[in-house]
């Protein structure tokens, strides 16, 4: 029998004094002061967002913010799971599980599973609650470290594990947009019918055949262009994460930056200004989960994983996920989306919709627009 215990967040003072004076004394140098976020994270912002840090910044009341919620423990396939598990109001709530990607942590979902679990609290009935199941990925903060690098495809037959022997649910829907559309997606396909329905705002996944006609092919030379100068995050967490690994251990600066380059680039901002969507709270708790845990490393392992997997192709027979299928576009998400005729060739799409705003990190930046999409995708089943 599955041994599911109960967790706390608690980060010693010691650990967080160490980190603040690390921060502290963080060496700054010379860098283009005219290039705005062009050449990476911007040094005066960085500079101000360090400073808050040390001086404003209280880890002890985003740590109640993050236990205010059931947290749990438990191993699964040899690896010990963190998961948050919010029941869901009424007397039937549907059980759900979000995933988040990289450099995201649970707590891209601290303002989301409220919403999502009680309904009631947030002008809407129990008759749309869920069942909320919110774990750390393999290797990413408070779950514990894979043998090895791990991909998607793994992680989901881990979360359907997690769902159905661990914690006893015949069927559930999963959602999740960066790694969490990933795993999400692997979910539908490997795991059906426990996992019944699927709803992602992300197209990580491509089909063997590549792209069909104009439309399709302008996309897909587009997109290539678009990933230029986002690619060499992700080609050295996809071959060489260790080398990485010895430079970001040592500084939480060089993590904050490292992450704070993807919230600015991959999100909806006005005016580019990173704090027109975010708080420097919210921003500082997502990157220090990944310090307090020591998971930056084994957090990048994803990339590798899935290389090893085989990459993007969902299906070398030309298969598709046929579960039900939401997908909620978000207009400044980093991985374009494809025109529909692509992506019903990949997923049983039933609902699709083309959201006003928003950006990659969907949850934090609009909770309210995808929890309405969300529901609205129950209810359809």
């Amino acid at each position: 029998m599955t041994t599911v215990k109960p967790f706390k967040v608690r980060i010693s003072d010691e650990k967080i004094d160490a980190i603040r004076t690390r921060v502290a004394a963080f060496p700054w140098h010379e860098m283009p002061d005219d290039g705005g976020w062009d050449y990476g994270t911007n040094l005066d912002y960085m500079k101000e967002f360090c400073n808050y840090w040390v001086t404003e910044f209280d880890w002890r009341k985003q740590e109640t913010r993050i236990n205010r919620f059931s947290h749990f423990t438990a191993p699964v396939d040899g690896v010990d799971i963190h998961f948050i598990h919010e029941k869901g109001s009424g007397p039937n709530p549907r059980p759900l599980i979000i995933s988040h990607g990289w450099p995201g942590t649970i707590v891209e979902f601290l303002d989301f599973i409220d919403l999502l679990a009680h309904p009631e609290h947030h002008g809407g009935t129990v008759d749309d609650a869920f069942d909320v199941v919110a774990p750390s990925l393999p290797g990413f903060g408070f779950s514990g470290r894979p043998p090895r690098p791990y991909g998607p495809r793994k992680m989901a037959a881990m979360f359907n594990s997690l769902m159905t022997d661990v914690l006893g649910h015949d069927r559930y829907i999963a959602q999740g947009g960066d790694w969490g559309g990933a795993i999400s997606s692997w979910l539908g396909y490997d795991h059906a019918p426990s996992c019944a329905a699927i709803h992602i705002n992300i197209l990580t996944m491509r089909h063997k055949d590549g792209p069909q006609g104009a439309e399709e092919i302008a996309w897909a030379e587009q997109f290539e262009k678009d990933q230029i100068v986002q690619n060499g995050y992700r080609t050295q967490q996809a071959t060489k994460p260790q080398t990485l690994s010895y430079a970001m251990m040592d500084s939480p600066v060089g993590v904050a930056a490292w992450i704070l380059e993807k919230m600015h680039g991959w999100s909806d901002l006005t005016q580019g200004d990173l704090e027109s969507v975010y708080t420097k709270d919210q921003l500082l708790t997502n990157i220090m989960v990944y310090i307090v845990s020591r998971t930056f490393n084994t957090a990048s392992w994803i990339y590798y994983g899935r290389r090893e997997e085989g990459g993007r192709i969902l299906s070398a027979e030309g298969k598709r996920v046929e579960v039900p299928t939401g997908c909620a576009l978000f207009p400044e998400e980093l991985l374009a989306w494809p025109p529909r005729s692509y992506v019903d060739r990949i997923y049983n799409v039933t609902q699709w919709t083309e959201m006003p705003r928003g950006g990659h990190f969907a949850a934090m930046e609009q909770p309210d627009l995808l929890i309405k999409e969300i529901r609205k995708f129950a209810r359809s089943l």
